[in-house]
């Protein structure tokens, strides 16, 4: 058996930058080369030209201690001081760091002198508190500006932030609170989301109320609900009281470029979860060079929206940090895409003349489900780049995507990069890279990837299999929270090389192809590679097939155990709104088995297509194959505490007792 996964579907569109695009962009080709000569010196010359240092540094990498890195050790910054004041202080206090919408219609704006201001405050709140440099602070609030507010306050002091997506359990709460000793968190009475009020502090007092000590001395709540919450004296305080008290006036003080910056849990299925630890100067390099270079930012002039939630690492890099470091002015936006109605997302663009805008493949797909004729509502004409994050996009929802919401003109940046990544490793650049529809293209400037087999042998073009980053970049993680070994075992052992210590690479848990070109084409998890009668299929090119016949919304796809050919195909399939009743579930069925094998080969054809309403995911719009494949092999479900929706499964084992299948 090969130990290549097998590459089967070809993509032959092809898009490159317009010449009016490519003569205002940033980047050039020449980057590519410079970086490509020394990347140290390199990513050298990016810290000094985007960051402002206290101390500059005098060595770019120490990787002795491989895989323990620090860039610019010796350097000094403030992480939150790049991010506000030295704008202020060049004269762009007046320049608008955010727009402000909330789901109700509530909006604010706020300048970059008013964010400053705030920030001064908030980080004399949090020292009158008794946080001090290298405490963990818990953060569990939705996505309004108290939140930016309160993650930048955390870094000023030289603080920790754990940011907790505002839909996680008290169980997940308390997990990474123990696991952080966090002596603080930071939430709300409650936030807007799908036309009502999610409660947030009773799920905080629920965490705090399980057995067992725990390091939690105060807990600050914002009102934003205005919802009724329990009250403990002594624990509990207004954000707003404290902040009345707090000092205006707050110096930032630099720390060193390897000052812990915060931790992020991976929303793990099981066993404990992984805190991945981020630092500053590295960090906030590659998070600004990446923002400004990958999407061509014009701070004087773009509007920047990035959709995450900042409970997500592209919220941490892609709303906060990157964005801010290059004085950009943003969009954030509290609530759902679709409420109150299916085109606010579109409505917010129009509003606020958003220019550059960086969303979920999960997302575009769920607006092709419900059709072009809602984007086609609005005026988005301000759009001049469009970005993709993730989870790999399939090339039908890539050229929707392009026509309808960047009128056929928009460059695409497909970007692939990790919680631990920290910043974008993969990526087409505005103006420079040919785009293919469905591809991450190639690794940015001064990044190494590779593609390698299980042995360890690059696979060479035309091939797939295991993607690797080949040498150490500024934003990696420094390191799994209080548990080194787990770091080591978990990312870098896979492919060590006995008497190299200094030659370790990151096995990032991705399947990739190299094309005929050398560009990079993610086909997701590799515990989502099928093994097909000897064949190792990816479950993304056989979903992205799917996808592209017009009857589809969206598709999953799992391997389930077969005694003839060891793995078979059972996709899962959210038909287009316009076509649910068009065809029954047995004909829907019998056209899609054949449209794949069409498109890929009979070796793909689904045994079995299920037509469901919804499909499991995550709070940020991935996936959880693993319990669809628990469904296919009429297991139990297992836990569905990280999904969205809990009542997805029920519905969908409901629908397979009488669902179609053909052998």
């Amino acid at each position: 058996m090969s130990e290549h996964i097998d590459n089967l579907q070809h993509e032959i569109r092809r898009f490159p930058p317009s010449p009016e695009f490519a003569a205002q962009a940033l980047a050039t080709p020449e980057l590519y080369a410079r970086a490509s000569a020394d990347p140290e010196a390199f990513w050298a010359e990016q810290a000094r030209e985007l960051l402002h240092w206290d101390t500059d540094f005098t060595r770019t990498l120490d990787w002795t201690n491989a895989p323990f890195a620090k860039w610019f050790a010796d350097g000094r910054l403030n992480v939150a001081y790049n991010c506000l004041d030295r704008h202020v202080e060049a004269g762009n206090g007046e320049r608008v760091a955010f727009h402000w919408e909330g789901e109700p219609g509530d909006s604010r704006t706020i300048t970059y002198a008013e964010l400053t201001a705030e920030v001064k405050r908030a980080a004399n709140m949090l020292t009158d508190l008794g946080i001090r440099s290298g405490d963990r602070v818990a953060v569990y609030l939705p996505m309004i500006p108290e939140a930016v507010v309160t993650m930048l306050a955390v870094a000023r002091i030289g603080a920790v932030h754990s940011v907790i997506f505002g839909g996680f359990s008290a169980d997940s709460i308390r997990s990474r609170v123990d696991d952080a000793d966090a002596k603080l968190i930071i939430t709300a009475d409650g936030g807007w989301r799908k036309g009502r009020v999610a409660p947030l502090k009773p799920t905080v007092d629920a965490a705090l109320a399980k057995e067992g000590e725990h390091s939690v001395g105060t807990v600050l709540v914002v009102r934003r609900g205005e919802n009724e919450i329990d009250w403990v004296d002594g624990r509990d305080r207004w954000w707003h009281d404290e902040m009345a008290k707090a000092d205006a006036e707050h110096t930032a003080q630099p720390f060193e470029a390897e000052q812990p910056l915060y931790i992020l849990y991976t929303s793990g299925t099981t066993g404990k979860p992984k805190g991945i630890l981020h630092t500053s100067g590295g960090y906030l390099t590659q998070a600004a060079f990446t923002h400004r270079y990958v999407f061509d930012l014009k701070p004087e002039t773009d509007v920047f929206w990035c959709t995450a939630d900042v409970g997500w690492v592209t919220g941490h890099s892609y709303v906060v940090y990157g964005p801010l470091a290059n004085g950009a002015t943003q969009v954030l936006y509290e609530g759902t895409p679709d409420t109150p109605h299916p085109g606010r997302w579109w409505e917010l663009i129009e509003k606020y003349k958003v220019s550059i805008f960086y969303t979920a493949p999960t997302a575009i797909r769920s607006f092709m489900k419900v059709g072009r004729q809602v984007p086609d509502g609005f005026d988005l004409s301000s759009i001049r780049v469009l970005g993709s994050v993730g989870e790999p996009i399939n090339p039908e929802a890539w050229v929707w995507y392009r026509d309808v919401i960047g009128a056929g003109t928009a460059p695409i940046v497909d970007t692939w990069w990790q919680t631990e990544t920290g910043a974008i490793m993969v990526s087409a650049l505005a103006g420079v890279t040919t785009t293919k529809p469905g591809s991450a293209q190639v690794a940015v400037p001064g990044i190494s990837v590779d593609v390698l087999s299980d042995s360890g042998e690059h696979v060479g073009n035309g091939n797939g299999g295991l993607l690797v980053v080949s040498r150490p970049w500024p934003a990696m993680l420094r390191g799994i929270w209080g548990d080194p070994e787990r770091f080591i075992e978990t990312y870098w052992e896979k492919f060590d090389t006995p008497g190299t210590k200094n030659r370790r690479m990151y096995f990032a848990g991705d399947g990739a192809r190299l094309d005929d070109d050398g560009d990079i084409w993610l086909l997701g998890r590799v515990d989502d590679v099928m093994n097909v009668s000897g064949h190792r299929l990816s479950t993304a090119e056989i979903e992205s097939a799917l996808v592209s016949h017009p009857i589809v919304a969206e598709a999953a796809v799992v391997g389930a155990t077969d005694e003839a050919t060891g793995q078979a195909v059972v996709a899962f399939v959210i038909l287009r709104s316009d076509q649910e009743d068009a065809q029954t579930p047995e004909e829907a069925n019998g056209i899609l088995r054949a449209h794949v094998a069409e498109q890929i080969g009979a070796i793909a054809r689904p045994r079995h297509v299920y037509i469901v309403t919804e499909l499991p995911k995550t709070r940020s719009g991935k996936i959880m194959r693993r319990l669809l494949r628990d469904v296919a092999e009429g297991r139990t479900v297992g836990d569905t505490t990280t999904l969205a929706d809990t009542s997805v499964m029920q519905i969908i084992s409901d629908k397979l007792t009488g669902g179609v299948s053909k052998g």
